[in-house]
């Protein structure tokens, strides 16, 4: 029993790092539009999500109970070290997708998780079939169409409205209102997507004993997971933040506030029905919507495209990593511990590549592909040796050798003038310098 109960609290411990995960990967759905339009600064809006996210996860436990005892049958001999596996897989798809810069669902990346490690831990007869295609794969499906759609007729309400309204008037009128449709996103991810990691715990304590089958969420468990998805959002996946506020469409506020009311909508009303669906495809979605709804918008239609790609691979990615995690972890206390180093190692070597270019809150808005631009540039505008300037034009010599004969006819002037203390340099400075000064005549 004593086992059992250190290994509860790394499974708790663990989820706890997969909310964190969680809070910085879906940063980018309430907050992304609202930055890229300038509506707020980027450490204000994510500290305001923070918040939100953290009020938001004391509004309902409806989601929580549909990962407890939901998705995986909680009586078909789940074991904690299961969950210990299914937790490491979500957490390694959600640190790699977040590297790349793509918003796919943390959502997705633990159902795949779960399932895939009570596939190899229990049998197919631990997954509840019909719950996973009624609360989880016609969300994942429909939620994005239903938002998009949405957003995108809201979009083309607000720009019909205000056609004959001033436009710098207009532009702050929207931008005040996707402050208070972002919170609302904020509010709504809190009660959505912190739930999944209680229900995760629940489903811990329960395989564990500690709990009855059926019960809700303890106060402890809501209030350590609200805390959790808060500090992950404050601390900002800015990655992903400039892949939905610039990669995907040129966000103006009107399209921002109609996209974050319409996922906001979406999102609170599949919390009220227990449907655990995928808060970044409904926001990313929204965001797609609305560049549809404006006339002459630009929607970059690769990036989309690897998002959905990503949306695609995720559940079956997590359930294939957690699957080989969940066999280790059968294999007794050496496997848990291989596991537990293996996921540490990734993360590791996530963050190591994470530092080489980063993206923080000072470039979040420069479009796709500036960072390194600048950094690039940086290093170009380093100070260069006194000698650089001379070997471009000794190598300039030998294309231009024919006029050097004509050359000395017209002296340069020379570059700096000379210390009365120090010699001249002789005929050093015509044999290099005449040739570039004769280059374009040439040509």
């Amino acid at each position: 029993m004593e086992h059992i109960t250190l290994l509860i609290g790394l499974v708790i411990a663990t989820a706890l790092v997969f909310d964190f995960t969680n809070g910085f990967h879906d940063t980018a759905n309430a907050m992304a539009t609202t930055i890229s339009t300038g509506a707020l600064g980027p450490r204000v809006a994510v500290g305001m999500s923070a918040v939100l996210n953290l009020v938001g996860a004391f509004l309902s436990v409806e989601v929580a109970k549909t990962i407890s005892g939901g998705i995986v049958d909680e009586s078909a001999g789940i074991r904690p070290a299961m969950i210990f596996a299914a937790l490491v897989g979500a957490i390694v798809w959600n640190l790699v997708t977040w590297l790349a810069g793509l918003p796919s669902s943390s959502s997705h990346a633990l159902f795949g998780g779960l399932i895939g490690a009570t596939l190899v831990s229990v049998g197919a007869h631990g997954v509840n079939g019909d719950a996973v295609v009624t609360k989880v794969i016609i969300p994942a499906v429909a939620a994005p169409i239903v938002a998009g759609l949405a957003s995108m007729l809201a979009t083309r309400l607000t720009y019909r409205l205000g056609r004959n309204a001033d436009p710098a008037a207009t532009s702050r009128g929207y931008r005040a209102g996707q402050i208070a449709s972002a919170g609302l996103v904020s509010l709504a991810h809190g009660t959505n997507d912190a739930q999944k990691t209680m229900g995760v715990i629940t489903l811990a304590l329960i395989a564990g004993g500690s709990l009855a089958p059926g019960s809700n969420p303890p106060l402890w468990v809501i209030c350590s997971a609200g805390t959790a998805i808060a500090l992950g959002t404050y601390i900002g996946g800015w990655r992903i933040i400039r892949t939905v506020g610039r990669g995907i469409t040129d966000i103006q506020p009107q399209q921002g506030f109609a996209a974050q009311t319409g996922a906001a909508a979406t999102i609170l009303a599949s919390s009220h029905l227990g449907f655990a669906l995928s808060t970044t495809q409904v926001c990313t979605g929204s965001v797609l919507g609305a560049g549809l709804g404006r006339t002459g918008a630009v929607v970059r239609w690769g990036t989309a495209g690897r998002m959905v790609a990503a949306w695609g691979l995720t559940l079956p990615a997590a359930g294939l990593v957690a699957g080989g995690a969940a066999y280790l972890a059968d294999r007794g206390t050496w496997g848990v511990t291989t596991v537990g180093v293996l996921g540490l190692a990734v993360c590791v070597a996530v963050r190591t590549a994470a530092r080489r270019k980063p993206v923080t809150h000072a470039n979040v808005n420069e479009p796709m592909g500036a960072v390194a631009a600048t950094q690039e540039t940086a290093a170009a505008e380093a100070p260069a040796p006194i000698s650089a300037p001379a070997v471009p034009a000794v190598q300039i010599v030998p294309v231009t050798v024919a006029d050097t004969t004509a050359a000395p006819t017209v002296p340069a002037p020379p570059a700096h003038t000379p210390s009365p203390d120090v010699p001249p340099a002789g005929p050093v400075i015509p044999a290099v310098v005449p040739p570039a000064a004769s280059t374009p005549t040439t040509v």
